[in-house]
Protein backbone atom coordinates (compact mmCIF):
# COMPACT_ATOMS: atom_id res chain seq x y z
CA UNK A 1 0.00 0.00 0.00
CA UNK A 2 1.02 3.62 -0.44
CA UNK A 3 1.71 6.06 2.37
CA UNK A 4 -1.97 7.03 2.22
CA UNK A 5 -2.56 6.57 5.95
CA UNK A 6 -5.04 7.56 8.67
CA UNK A 7 -2.82 10.61 9.43
CA UNK A 8 -2.47 11.81 5.83
CA UNK A 9 -3.72 15.32 5.08
CA UNK A 10 -6.51 14.84 2.54
CA UNK A 11 -8.23 17.53 0.48
CA UNK A 12 -11.64 16.74 -1.01
CA UNK A 13 -12.57 19.37 -3.61
CA UNK A 14 -16.28 19.63 -4.30
CA UNK A 15 -16.76 18.18 -0.82
CA UNK A 16 -20.24 19.66 -0.43
CA UNK A 17 -21.57 17.99 -3.59
CA UNK A 18 -23.00 14.50 -3.91
CA UNK A 19 -19.70 12.80 -4.84
CA UNK A 20 -17.41 14.85 -2.60
CA UNK A 21 -19.62 14.46 0.46
CA UNK A 22 -19.75 10.68 -0.13
CA UNK A 23 -15.93 10.57 -0.29
CA UNK A 24 -15.72 12.52 2.98
CA UNK A 25 -18.26 10.13 4.60
CA UNK A 26 -16.35 7.04 3.50
CA UNK A 27 -12.98 8.50 4.53
CA UNK A 28 -14.31 9.17 8.03
CA UNK A 29 -15.79 5.68 8.16
CA UNK A 30 -12.34 4.29 7.33
CA UNK A 31 -10.77 6.26 10.20
CA UNK A 32 -9.32 9.27 8.36
CA UNK A 33 -9.66 12.49 10.37
CA UNK A 34 -7.29 14.97 8.73
CA UNK A 35 -9.73 15.96 5.98
CA UNK A 36 -10.18 19.36 4.34
CA UNK A 37 -13.33 20.05 2.30
CA UNK A 38 -13.66 23.82 1.86
CA UNK A 39 -17.00 25.22 0.65
CA UNK A 40 -17.02 27.46 -2.43
CA UNK A 41 -17.19 30.64 -0.30
CA UNK A 42 -13.88 29.60 1.29
CA UNK A 43 -12.16 28.48 -1.93
CA UNK A 44 -13.18 29.55 -5.43
CA UNK A 45 -11.40 27.03 -7.65
CA UNK A 46 -12.07 29.16 -10.74
CA UNK A 47 -9.70 31.72 -9.21
CA UNK A 48 -6.10 30.70 -9.93
CA UNK A 49 -4.53 32.95 -7.30
CA UNK A 50 -6.96 31.81 -4.58
CA UNK A 51 -6.36 28.15 -5.44
CA UNK A 52 -2.56 28.47 -5.27
CA UNK A 53 -2.85 30.40 -2.02
CA UNK A 54 -5.01 27.69 -0.44
CA UNK A 55 -2.57 24.91 -1.41
CA UNK A 56 0.36 27.00 -0.18
CA UNK A 57 -1.32 27.50 3.19
CA UNK A 58 -2.69 24.00 3.84
CA UNK A 59 -0.26 21.79 1.83
CA UNK A 60 -2.53 18.77 1.28
CA UNK A 61 -0.81 15.43 0.57
CA UNK A 62 -3.67 13.67 -1.22
CA UNK A 63 -6.34 15.37 -3.34
CA UNK A 64 -9.68 14.08 -4.60
CA UNK A 65 -10.98 16.47 -7.27
CA UNK A 66 -14.74 16.04 -7.56
CA UNK A 67 -15.33 19.77 -8.06
CA UNK A 68 -16.99 20.95 -11.24
CA UNK A 69 -20.12 22.18 -12.93
CA UNK A 70 -22.55 19.30 -13.50
CA UNK A 71 -26.11 18.90 -14.79
CA UNK A 72 -28.49 16.83 -16.89
CA UNK A 73 -29.07 16.83 -20.66
CA UNK A 74 -31.05 20.10 -20.73
CA UNK A 75 -28.51 22.00 -18.61
CA UNK A 76 -25.56 20.60 -20.59
CA UNK A 77 -27.10 21.60 -23.90
CA UNK A 78 -28.29 25.04 -22.73
CA UNK A 79 -25.23 26.30 -20.82
CA UNK A 80 -22.58 24.92 -23.19
CA UNK A 81 -20.05 27.73 -22.69
CA UNK A 82 -20.38 27.62 -18.89
CA UNK A 83 -19.86 23.86 -18.79
CA UNK A 84 -16.64 23.87 -20.80
CA UNK A 85 -15.19 27.12 -19.43
CA UNK A 86 -15.91 26.54 -15.72
CA UNK A 87 -14.73 22.92 -15.73
CA UNK A 88 -11.51 23.70 -17.63
CA UNK A 89 -10.79 26.64 -15.29
CA UNK A 90 -11.27 24.53 -12.15
CA UNK A 91 -9.24 21.59 -13.49
CA UNK A 92 -6.32 23.69 -14.71
CA UNK A 93 -6.03 25.53 -11.40
CA UNK A 94 -6.15 22.28 -9.40
CA UNK A 95 -3.56 20.52 -11.58
CA UNK A 96 -1.23 23.51 -11.37
CA UNK A 97 -1.55 23.72 -7.57
CA UNK A 98 -1.08 19.95 -7.10
CA UNK A 99 2.04 20.02 -9.26
CA UNK A 100 3.50 23.18 -7.75
CA UNK A 101 3.00 22.07 -4.14
CA UNK A 102 4.10 18.46 -4.78
CA UNK A 103 0.87 16.68 -3.85
CA UNK A 104 1.65 12.96 -3.40
CA UNK A 105 -1.37 11.78 -5.34
CA UNK A 106 -4.31 13.38 -7.15
CA UNK A 107 -7.47 11.60 -8.23
CA UNK A 108 -9.47 13.41 -10.92
CA UNK A 109 -13.12 12.43 -11.32
CA UNK A 110 -14.36 12.37 -14.88
CA UNK A 111 -17.60 11.09 -16.39
CA UNK A 112 -18.69 8.28 -18.69
CA UNK A 113 -19.90 10.90 -21.20
CA UNK A 114 -16.25 11.14 -22.36
CA UNK A 115 -16.89 8.12 -24.58
CA UNK A 116 -18.07 8.25 -28.21
CA UNK A 117 -21.79 8.46 -28.91
CA UNK A 118 -21.97 5.16 -30.79
CA UNK A 119 -19.67 3.02 -28.70
CA UNK A 120 -19.47 -0.79 -28.72
CA UNK A 121 -20.99 -2.14 -25.48
CA UNK A 122 -19.84 -2.61 -22.79
CA UNK A 123 -17.54 0.41 -23.07
CA UNK A 124 -13.85 -0.29 -22.50
CA UNK A 125 -11.38 2.43 -21.49
CA UNK A 126 -9.60 1.91 -24.83
CA UNK A 127 -12.63 3.25 -26.76
CA UNK A 128 -11.86 6.84 -25.72
CA UNK A 129 -11.47 9.19 -28.73
CA UNK A 130 -12.27 6.52 -31.31
CA UNK A 131 -15.30 8.32 -32.83
CA UNK A 132 -17.47 11.48 -32.32
CA UNK A 133 -19.05 12.44 -28.98
CA UNK A 134 -22.73 12.90 -28.16
CA UNK A 135 -23.50 16.49 -29.31
CA UNK A 136 -25.76 17.52 -26.41
CA UNK A 137 -23.04 17.30 -23.76
CA UNK A 138 -19.95 17.62 -25.95
CA UNK A 139 -18.51 20.75 -24.22
CA UNK A 140 -18.69 19.06 -20.80
CA UNK A 141 -17.22 15.84 -22.20
CA UNK A 142 -14.35 17.72 -23.87
CA UNK A 143 -13.50 19.38 -20.54
CA UNK A 144 -13.45 15.99 -18.78
CA UNK A 145 -11.30 14.44 -21.53
CA UNK A 146 -8.89 17.38 -21.15
CA UNK A 147 -8.68 16.67 -17.40
CA UNK A 148 -8.00 12.99 -17.96
CA UNK A 149 -5.30 13.78 -20.54
CA UNK A 150 -3.82 16.44 -18.25
CA UNK A 151 -3.40 13.87 -15.46
CA UNK A 152 -1.89 11.37 -17.89
CA UNK A 153 0.47 13.97 -19.37
CA UNK A 154 1.80 15.13 -15.98
CA UNK A 155 2.54 11.50 -15.17
CA UNK A 156 4.29 10.91 -18.48
CA UNK A 157 6.40 14.07 -18.35
CA UNK A 158 7.03 14.61 -14.64
CA UNK A 159 6.16 11.32 -12.92
CA UNK A 160 3.35 13.06 -10.97
CA UNK A 161 0.99 10.56 -9.36
CA UNK A 162 -2.10 11.99 -11.06
CA UNK A 163 -4.85 9.49 -11.96
CA UNK A 164 -8.48 9.57 -13.11
CA UNK A 165 -11.66 7.57 -12.61
CA UNK A 166 -14.69 7.56 -14.93
CA UNK A 167 -17.93 6.86 -13.04
CA UNK A 168 -21.13 5.74 -14.70
CA UNK A 169 -24.46 7.48 -13.90
CA UNK A 170 -24.43 8.29 -10.18
CA UNK A 171 -27.24 8.86 -7.70
CA UNK A 172 -27.78 8.98 -3.94
CA UNK A 173 -27.72 11.20 -0.86
CA UNK A 174 -27.07 14.92 -1.55
CA UNK A 175 -28.07 14.57 -5.22
CA UNK A 176 -29.56 17.52 -7.12
CA UNK A 177 -33.34 17.01 -7.24
CA UNK A 178 -34.10 19.96 -9.54
CA UNK A 179 -37.24 19.24 -11.58
CA UNK A 180 -35.52 19.96 -14.93
CA UNK A 181 -31.76 20.39 -14.55
CA UNK A 182 -31.09 17.12 -12.72
CA UNK A 183 -30.02 13.65 -13.81
CA UNK A 184 -32.54 10.90 -14.53
CA UNK A 185 -32.98 9.26 -11.09
CA UNK A 186 -33.30 12.42 -8.95
CA UNK A 187 -35.40 14.02 -11.71
CA UNK A 188 -37.84 11.09 -11.74
CA UNK A 189 -37.99 10.98 -7.93
CA UNK A 190 -38.70 14.73 -7.67
CA UNK A 191 -41.27 14.86 -10.50
CA UNK A 192 -43.05 11.67 -9.45
CA UNK A 193 -43.21 12.78 -5.81
CA UNK A 194 -44.70 16.09 -6.97
CA UNK A 195 -47.23 14.23 -9.15
CA UNK A 196 -48.24 12.11 -6.14
CA UNK A 197 -48.60 15.19 -3.90
CA UNK A 198 -50.71 16.99 -6.48
CA UNK A 199 -52.90 13.94 -7.17
CA UNK A 200 -52.00 13.65 -10.87
CA UNK A 201 -53.82 10.86 -12.68
CA UNK A 202 -50.79 9.79 -14.78
CA UNK A 203 -47.06 10.47 -15.01
CA UNK A 204 -45.07 11.30 -18.15
CA UNK A 205 -41.51 10.05 -18.67
CA UNK A 206 -39.33 11.82 -21.24
CA UNK A 207 -38.50 9.57 -24.21
CA UNK A 208 -39.60 6.05 -25.14
CA UNK A 209 -38.34 4.35 -21.96
CA UNK A 210 -36.37 1.84 -24.08
CA UNK A 211 -32.76 3.07 -23.61
CA UNK A 212 -30.68 1.04 -21.18
CA UNK A 213 -28.62 2.83 -18.53
CA UNK A 214 -26.27 1.80 -15.73
CA UNK A 215 -26.57 3.39 -12.27
CA UNK A 216 -24.11 3.39 -9.36
CA UNK A 217 -24.86 4.44 -5.80
CA UNK A 218 -22.51 7.28 -4.87
CA UNK A 219 -21.10 5.63 -1.70
CA UNK A 220 -19.88 2.72 -3.82
CA UNK A 221 -18.05 5.19 -6.09
CA UNK A 222 -16.49 6.80 -2.99
CA UNK A 223 -15.12 3.44 -1.85
CA UNK A 224 -13.64 2.83 -5.31
CA UNK A 225 -11.94 6.25 -5.25
CA UNK A 226 -10.44 5.64 -1.81
CA UNK A 227 -9.17 2.22 -2.90
CA UNK A 228 -7.54 3.75 -5.99
CA UNK A 229 -5.92 6.44 -3.86
CA UNK A 230 -4.52 3.84 -1.45
CA UNK A 231 -2.95 1.57 -4.09
CA UNK A 232 0.77 2.11 -4.69
CA UNK A 233 1.21 -0.14 -7.70
CA UNK A 234 3.47 1.55 -10.22
CA UNK A 235 1.47 0.04 -13.06
CA UNK A 236 -1.94 1.45 -12.09
CA UNK A 237 -3.98 2.31 -15.22
CA UNK A 238 -4.09 6.04 -16.10
CA UNK A 239 -7.86 5.87 -15.66
CA UNK A 240 -10.51 3.27 -14.94
CA UNK A 241 -14.25 2.96 -15.42
CA UNK A 242 -16.35 2.65 -12.27
CA UNK A 243 -19.81 1.14 -12.55
CA UNK A 244 -21.89 -1.91 -11.74
CA UNK A 245 -21.45 -3.68 -15.07
CA UNK A 246 -25.25 -4.08 -15.24
CA UNK A 247 -27.93 -1.90 -16.83
CA UNK A 248 -31.70 -1.40 -16.79
CA UNK A 249 -34.22 0.22 -19.16
CA UNK A 250 -35.53 3.67 -18.28
CA UNK A 251 -39.01 2.12 -18.26
CA UNK A 252 -37.98 -0.47 -15.63
CA UNK A 253 -36.27 2.28 -13.63
CA UNK A 254 -39.41 4.47 -13.71
CA UNK A 255 -41.58 1.55 -12.54
CA UNK A 256 -39.17 0.83 -9.66
CA UNK A 257 -39.26 4.48 -8.57
CA UNK A 258 -43.06 4.50 -8.93
CA UNK A 259 -43.29 1.58 -6.45
CA UNK A 260 -40.97 3.21 -3.91
CA UNK A 261 -42.55 6.69 -4.18
CA UNK A 262 -46.05 5.18 -4.08
CA UNK A 263 -47.45 6.91 -7.16
CA UNK A 264 -50.72 5.18 -8.12
CA UNK A 265 -51.39 6.25 -11.74
CA UNK A 266 -50.09 4.82 -15.02
CA UNK A 267 -46.79 5.90 -16.58
CA UNK A 268 -46.81 7.36 -20.10
CA UNK A 269 -43.81 7.90 -22.38
CA UNK A 270 -43.27 11.15 -24.30
CA UNK A 271 -41.67 9.92 -27.52
CA UNK A 272 -41.41 13.48 -28.87
CA UNK A 273 -38.34 13.86 -26.61
CA UNK A 274 -35.23 12.15 -28.08
CA UNK A 275 -33.82 9.11 -26.30
CA UNK A 276 -30.10 9.62 -26.77
CA UNK A 277 -27.92 6.48 -27.10
CA UNK A 278 -29.89 3.23 -26.79
CA UNK A 279 -27.33 1.77 -24.35
CA UNK A 280 -24.48 3.02 -22.18
CA UNK A 281 -22.83 0.28 -20.15
CA UNK A 282 -19.26 0.42 -18.84
CA UNK A 283 -16.76 -2.42 -18.90
CA UNK A 284 -15.63 -2.50 -15.25
CA UNK A 285 -13.18 -5.39 -15.39
CA UNK A 286 -10.15 -3.18 -14.60
CA UNK A 287 -11.48 -1.74 -11.33
CA UNK A 288 -12.79 -5.19 -10.33
CA UNK A 289 -9.34 -6.68 -10.91
CA UNK A 290 -8.01 -4.14 -8.36
CA UNK A 291 -10.33 -5.54 -5.67
CA UNK A 292 -13.47 -3.37 -5.77
CA UNK A 293 -17.07 -4.24 -6.45
CA UNK A 294 -20.35 -2.40 -5.72
CA UNK A 295 -22.27 -3.33 -2.58
CA UNK A 296 -25.50 -1.27 -2.80
CA UNK A 297 -28.25 -2.78 -4.98
CA UNK A 298 -30.32 -0.49 -7.20
CA UNK A 299 -33.47 -1.08 -5.12
CA UNK A 300 -31.64 -0.30 -1.88
CA UNK A 301 -30.03 2.79 -3.39
CA UNK A 302 -33.35 4.07 -4.76
CA UNK A 303 -34.99 3.58 -1.35
CA UNK A 304 -32.22 5.62 0.30
CA UNK A 305 -32.53 8.35 -2.35
CA UNK A 306 -36.31 8.61 -1.97
CA UNK A 307 -35.91 8.74 1.81
CA UNK A 308 -33.33 11.55 1.47
CA UNK A 309 -35.66 13.44 -0.88
CA UNK A 310 -38.62 13.06 1.50
CA UNK A 311 -36.57 14.27 4.47
CA UNK A 312 -35.04 17.25 2.68
CA UNK A 313 -37.34 18.37 -0.16
CA UNK A 314 -40.87 17.25 0.55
Amino acid sequence: MSNFSKDSKILVLGGRGMVGSAIVRELKKAGHENILSPPRVELDLKNQEATLEYFSKFKPEFVFNSAGKVGGIIANNTYRADFIFDNLSIQNNVFEACFKFKVKKLLFLGSSCIYPKNCPQPIKEEYLLTSPLEKTNEPYAVAKIAGLKMAESFRRQYGSQFYSVMPTNLYGVNDNFHLENSHVIPGLIARMSQAKREGDKSFKVWGSGNPRREFLYVDDLARACILYMSLSKVDLPDFVNIGTGEDITIKELALNIKDIVGFEGPIEFDTSIPDGPIQKLLDVSKIRSLGWKPTVTLTEGLERSVQFYNENYN
